[in-house]
C-alpha cells in the first residue's frame, strides 16, 4: 500500500448554500502522480477528526493553500480589516497538528498559507499585506485571466548557497509562481528562511533541528507538479520521505507482532 497523505482541506461553500470540505485536484494529482502516495482530503475541522487520530493513520500532510488567512491571534497580533477572512476551524487542526507532526518525524510540506501555518506553529509573524511594505512588490494572484496565467512564472527565488533547497533544486535560483497576499514578518528560532524573492520576501523554510522533512515553500508548486523542473523535485523529495516513514512504520509494526 502507498503511504497516505492527509491532504488539508479547505471550507466552501457551493453555490453560496451548500457546505463542503475540498481541496484541489491539482493537489492530489501531484500526491498521487509525482509523490507516489495516496491522497487523502482531510477535513480541518476539530469537531470531525483530531490530531491524534491524523497522526496515526497519515504517513505525512501537505499542508495546502487557501485564502482565508490563519488568524493574527495565533502570532500575536490584533485582528485588522486588512487580515481578511479566517477559518478558525482550521487553524485549530493545522497548528497543532503540524508541530506535533515535526516533533515526531512525519513528513510535512507546506504550501502558500500551509508555509505561513508551519512558520506560524513555530514562532513567526505575518505581515497581512506585504505589498504594502516599503520596497515590496505585488504577490497576490492576477484578478483576471486563465488559470495558466494566474499561475504562470512571475518572479526568481534565491535559495542560500549550499542550503537545502539549493541542493535539492540543483541550482541556487529558480523561477516561481506567486499567489499570496501575506507574508512572514519576523521569523521563529526555528524557521530558517532558505530562500527570497527579488524583493526580500521569504519564500522557502524548513524547521530547524527536526527529525523529518519539513520543506515549505509560499508558492504553489502544485500547478503542472509532474513537468515543472522546480515543483518536481519538491514532490518528489517529499514522497520519498513519506515512503521512508511508512517503511519504518510497518518495520516496527512487524517487530512488535514477532
Amino acid at each position: 500500500m502507498r503511504p497516505v497523505i492527509g491532504i488539508i482541506g479547505n471550507s466552501y461553500l457551493i453555490n453560496d448554500q451548500y457546505p463542503a470540505h475540498a481541496a484541489g485536484t491539482m493537489n492530489s494529482e501531484a500526491i498521487a502522480e509525482v509523490s507516489g502516495c495516496m491522497p487523502m482530503i482531510v477535513p480541518s475541522d476539530p469537531k470531525l477528526v483530531s490530531v491524534s487520530e491524523l497522526l496515526e493513520l497519515c504517513d505525512g500532510f501537505l499542508f495546502t493553500g487557501g485564502r482565508p488567512n490563519v488568524h493574527p491571534s495565533e502570532y500575536g497580533h490584533a485582528e485588522t480589516e486588512a487580515h481578511g477572512d479566517f477559518d478558525r476551524e482550521r487553524d485549530a487542526i493545522t497548528l497543532p497538528l503540524i508541530r506535533e507532526a515535526v516533533e515526531r518525524g512525519l513528513p510535512v510540506f507546506g504550501i502558500c498559507r500551509g508555509f505561513q501555518e508551519v512558520a506560524v506553529a513555530f514562532g513567526s509573524t505575518l505581515h497581512p499585506e506585504i505589498r504594502d511594505l516599503p520596497g515590496r512588490e505585488n504577490h497576490r494572484m492576477p484578478p483576471d485571466g486563465t488559470l495558466e496565467e494566474k499561475f504562470a512564472i512571475r518572479h526568481k527565488v534565491t535559495f542560500t548557497p549550499d542550503g537545502p533547497f539549493a541542493k535539492l533544486m540543483g541550482a541556487q535560483h529558480v523561477m516561481t509562481n506567486t499567489l499570496h497576499g501575506q507574508g512572514i514578518t519576523d521569523a521563529g528560532d526555528r524557521i530558517v528562511i532558505d530562500g527570497y524573492a527579488p524583493d526580500g520576501t521569504p519564500e522557502a523554510i524548513y524547521v530547524k533541528d527536526a527529525k523529518g522533512f519539513t520543506y515549505s515553500v509560499q508558492w504553489h508548486p502544485e500547478w503542472n507538479a509532474g513537468l515543472d523542473p522546480v515543483s518536481r523535485p519538491l514532490f518528489t523529495a517529499f514522497g520519498a520521505a513519506a515512503h521512508a516513514w511508512r517503511a519504518e512504520k510497518m518495520g516496527q509494526k512487524s517487530v512488535k507482532s514477532a
